[in-house]
């Protein structure tokens, strides 16, 4: 594949990464899913879930870091990036349904090793708790935040959810691929402003308008009504058999997910059987963005031990 030079505004940098990945495209469960492939087709496979409102291309940089001859495989959750978005809504059940026939049809056999960051990360706990014998290690990125939910105040989530149905959010537009190139500099300070500019083009995409959008469905911003409680969680977690790493940023991210609430993690914790910690220095929640060397290592390191 040839280098290319894409001029966003007033930037132009080559965006050819050093490890380029490839595209598979096949059906999940009736929606057309886009899986990016890194890596070497016969090593172990090493499953990358990225979390709520990002897309695979964000695991490129952490790839780029990773030393050892991995089968990288990292979806794009159904309704962001290149898969397919629903016609109804989306329900945190169906991630991990997806994500059982993704590993049924591309690793069938043997282990594999898991890493999850936020949204994804939770989404790999519940799998490693159902499937635990198909779990060898697992590392959850920030990706053991629930807060415990008040049901009382189920009602009102639930005329929340039919306010959005009557009219549905929308995503602001950006008038330039720059735009998208300076929010995700905004949001994660430390990024690369090379990475930002590359994962901007994978993040966004020109519409026929003109105008520059998500690859991310709106319908993802809905409350949902059918709540994941932190006692279902638990229950996942508890059945997990293989050694499991939490990583954690050293911002204040967890404090304010948690808010009034940080004391349950020390609960989180008591479930997991082989459960090891640790802190990436000078990262935000974006680890893999703004730290994706120190990422890398981490990650490697625990699961090659």
């Amino acid at each position: 594949m040839k280098s290319s030079t894409l001029k966003l505004g007033k930037l132009s940098e080559k965006t050819e990464p050093m490890r380029p990945s490839s595209s598979l495209f096949f059906d999940v469960r009736g929606l057309k899913y886009h899986i990016r492939e890194w890596g070497n087709k016969k090593g172990k496979p090493l499953f990358l879930l990225h979390g709520w409102m990002d897309v695979s291309a964000s695991f490129q940089f952490t790839v780029e870091h990773l030393s050892r001859d991995w089968r990288v495989l990292a979806p794009d959750w159904r309704g962001f990036g290149l898969s397919e978005w629903t016609k109804t809504e989306y329900w945190f059940q169906d991630y991990v349904a997806d994500f059982n026939c993704i590993v049924e049809k591309l690793a069938p056999t043997g282990t594999i090793s898991l890493v999850g960051h936020s949204m994804g990360g939770n989404i790999a706990g519940i799998f490693a708790g159902v499937r635990p014998d198909k779990i060898s290690r697992l590392v959850l990125a920030e990706g053991f935040a629930i807060r415990p939910i008040n049901v009382n105040k189920s009602p009102e989530r639930y005329m929340k959810w039919f306010d959005c149905i009557k009219s549905p959010k929308r995503l602001r537009p950006y008038s330039s691929f720059s735009d998208v190139v300076k929010r995700l500099i905004t949001n994660t300070p430390n990024i690369n402003p090379k990475n930002a500019e590359f994962l901007a083009l994978h993040w966004a995409h020109k519409t026929e308008s003109g105008t520059i959008e998500l690859r991310a469905d709106p319908k993802h911003k809905h409350p949902s009504p059918a709540l994941y409680q932190s006692n279902e969680a638990l229950s996942y977690w508890k059945r997990i058999k293989s050694p499991v790493m939490w990583i954690h940023s050293d911002s204040s991210w967890l404090k304010n997910f948690m808010k009034n609430q940080f004391s349950e993690i020390d609960v989180y914790r008591k479930a997991f059987d082989k459960l090891t910690e640790t802190t990436i220095e000078e990262s935000s929640h974006m680890m893999h963005l703004d730290q994706p060397k120190k990422f890398a290592r981490t990650i490697e390191n625990f699961l090659i031990d």
